[in-house]
């Protein structure tokens, strides 16, 4: 098991997920509880990127429940046509949002939120498991190199579940 991340102090990002999907990989690897693997994937996020909050909603009944996070206190449950994770959820899509207070509907778990990028996790039958919620303190923070790293490391959740 890995006990330091190693990676590049460096501005551009996609350098840095090229250098953390490897160590994410070896991370999971062997490892069988899904919890354990999504609060790794998070703490990995988190010190890579200094992201606000990141973490996972996962389906439990009708809604988007709070799973493994790292970051400020957040919303619990959400319903599945709420907010951009229920957005994500319910399109399918990865959802990219420069600015959360324009986004209809937006849940404001955090007021120091600015922008977001949620992205759908799936089952091997193809129906939506969960989602990546990844939140930071910056307006237009996000853009498809974050859709393609963290797309990437969705895969890897895919293969766990």
């Amino acid at each position: 098991m890995a006990e330091s991340l190693a990676f590049s102090k460096t501005a551009d990002r996609k350098i840095i997920y090229e250098e953390i999907i490897p160590q994410i990989e070896a991370l999971v690897s062997g490892e069988t509880d899904l919890v354990a693997n999504l609060a790794n994937i998070c703490a990995v996020l988190k010190e890579a990127f200094d992201f606000f909050w990141v973490g996972f909603y996962l389906k439990k009944e009708n809604q988007l429940v709070l799973n493994a996070f790292q970051g400020p206190i957040a919303c619990t449950r959400i319903d599945f046509d709420k907010g951009v994770c229920g957005h994500a959820y319910t399109t399918r899509e990865t959802a990219i949002v420069p600015n959360v207070d324009e986004f209809p509907e937006h849940i404001a778990c955090a007021s120091a939120s600015k922008s977001e990028i949620v992205l759908p996790i799936f089952e091997k039958d193809g129906e939506v498991f969960g989602v990546l919620d990844v939140d930071s303190d910056k307006l237009n923070d996000f853009s498809e190199i974050d859709a393609e790293g963290l797309g990437e490391i969705i895969k890897i959740i895919e293969s766990l579940i």
